[in-house]
């Protein structure tokens, strides 16, 4: 199964993208033997529309259009929370179930658009506040890979 992330917004090179490049690098190694590929990130740019709706609206088209057929988990702060465990056997299930690909949609400044998060497999909030886009890819880089960790049994995991 492919694991895609799909980001509005461009980081820039510096210790943020070296952070989310580390952490994806460790998953695609200890992702390889649990039949889980890709982790890659592709980045589009923000809407230069006029007013937040119409900004989300454009960006979810721009998303929509590179997201491979597959689970789609939009990143929200008004979604689902869930611990790294119980993220882990999820996608582990996905995998199982031989779903081809788990796409990870990520917004730019003004959040995802209300139908695409509508439309998503699941809505996943990693806490009720409000974070900036580049940590939010980092954060979910880190869970990639220790969702990787977990299902292979590797002690980088504690409870």
């Amino acid at each position: 199964m492919r694991i895609h992330i799909a980001a509005v917004g461009r980081m820039k090179q510096g210790p943020e993208r070296e952070l989310v490049a580390r952490y994806l690098d460790r998953a695609v190694q200890c992702g390889k033997p649990l039949a889980l590929t890709g982790f890659e990130v592709a980045e589009l740019p923000e809407s230069r529309a006029s007013s937040g709706p119409a900004r989300k609206s454009e960006e979810a088209r721009a998303l929509r259009a590179i997201l491979p057929d597959g689970v789609v988990v939009a990143l929200d702060e008004h979604g689902r929370t869930l611990g790294s465990e119980a993220f882990a056997r999820q996608l582990g299930r996905w995998r199982d179930d031989g779903r081809p690909a788990v796409s990870f949609a990520i917004g730019g400044a003004d959040g995802l658009d209300p139908g695409l998060v509508a439309g998503a497999d699941l809505t996943l909030s990693f806490s009720p506040l409000t974070w900036p886009h580049q940590l939010v890819r980092i954060m979910l880089a880190e869970q990639l890979y220790r969702m990787t960790t977990i299902l292979s049994g590797h002690p980088y995991h504690r409870e």
